[in-house]
């Protein structure tokens, strides 16, 4: 009984691996590539899938989705002779499962070497400041050149993306210098243009300041000018309301003399040609007074003085003094010190 029961086993757990190896489950997104006796069969898609037991096996399962391979950072020479440091992405998808198992051998390993060699190009045609600046060109260029290189390895590549682009280190520090240096340049135009727009508003302002400032003084000065004229035609007015007799007119001119005479160096008076006929008045006064009386004349007789003379003529003072002419309608007495006269 007991060969028997262990001949059961055994039939029951070979029975239990062929099942096992008969039936395979893909997941979703997959597929896997079946051989019988090593030669390709079929391609296996996700879900439930029935092999022969010990005679198909499963040579590879492959991830359709799309995958990220970040490459490290690869030296390139640009067209000036510079040695710059790029590191790349790339996103691809298997799209032939077949392909990708029996056409490349590592298509990872594949597609990273012609990233290279096709960065190389690519950056070899082009100067450094180019290659800083055209990133989108230089991802356009490998995403074509890999894409139509990977089509028969059943892969497609979506995007292909520069992650960095490392200068020397000498350049590097050039080029921060040249930004400062910009920057600097830019800050001292900005700053010349704040002073130039200051002082175009300071000297706009001081424009109109002295616009305004010299338009109220004129208004000023013409409302000055007016409130003088309107003080002339009152004081006018009222000298005529009063009507003044030729006595009260002779005595204002006799009384406005001294301040004409104010002062020792003056010697020429403007003298009004009106005060003649103020002096008509009070010449005969003056003429009965006697010898020691200036005299004066207004065109008629002489007057008497110290030595009366014809009409017209100068009076000399009984102990001298000073001389005077008087012109009753002229406008100008002129004052002379002269000796007195014994």
């Amino acid at each position: 009984m007991q060969p028997i029961i262990i001949v059961l086993i055994i039939l029951v757990v070979l029975v239990f691996i062929a099942l096992i190896k008969t039936i395979q489950v893909i997941p979703q997104a997959s597929a896997a590539i079946v051989e019988r006796f090593g030669r390709y069969t079929r391609t296996l898609n996700a879900g439930l899938n029935i092999v022969v037991p010990f005679i198909d096996s499963i040579r590879n399962r492959i991830d359709l989705r799309e995958q990220v391979v970040p490459f490290p950072p690869q030296p390139v020479i640009t067209q000036d002779n510079l040695v710059v440091n790029i590191d790349t992405v790339i996103y691809y998808q298997v799209t032939d499962a077949r392909a990708a198992t029996y056409e490349v051998a590592s298509y990872i390993q594949a597609i990273e070497q012609l990233t290279v060699t096709t960065l190389r190009n690519i950056i070899g045609g082009m100067d450094l400041e180019r290659t800083l600046t055209s990133r989108e060109e230089i991802n356009a260029a490998l995403r074509g050149v890999l894409d139509e290189a990977t089509g028969k390895w059943g892969i497609r590549v979506n995007r292909v993306e520069l992650k960095a682009i490392e200068p020397p280190t000498s350049i590097q520090d050039s080029m921060e210098k040249q930004m400062r240096a910009d920057r600097d340049k830019r800050a001292a135009i900005l700053t010349a243009e704040g002073i130039r727009q200051s002082q175009i508003l300071t000297a706009e302002g001081e424009k109109q300041s002295a616009i305004l400032r010299a338009e109220g003084e004129s208004k000023a000065a013409a409302l000055r000018a007016e409130g003088e004229a309107q003080a002339v035609r009152t004081v006018f007015e009222a000298i005529h309301a009063g009507d003044p007799d030729q006595k009260l007119l002779s005595y204002q001119y006799l009384q406005m003399l001294p301040k004409i005479a104010e002062g020792d160096a003056n010697k020429l008076w403007i003298v009004p040609s009106e005060i003649g006929d103020a002096l008509k008045g009070l010449s005969g006064a003056f003429g009965n007074l006697g010898g020691g009386a200036p005299g004066f004349n207004t065109g008629g007789n002489g007057g008497n003085g110290g030595n009366g003379g014809n009409g017209g003529n100068e009076g000399n003072s009984g102990n001298g003094g000073g001389a005077g002419v008087v012109n009753p309608r002229g406008a100008v007495v002129e004052r002379r010190e002269e000796p007195p006269v014994y």
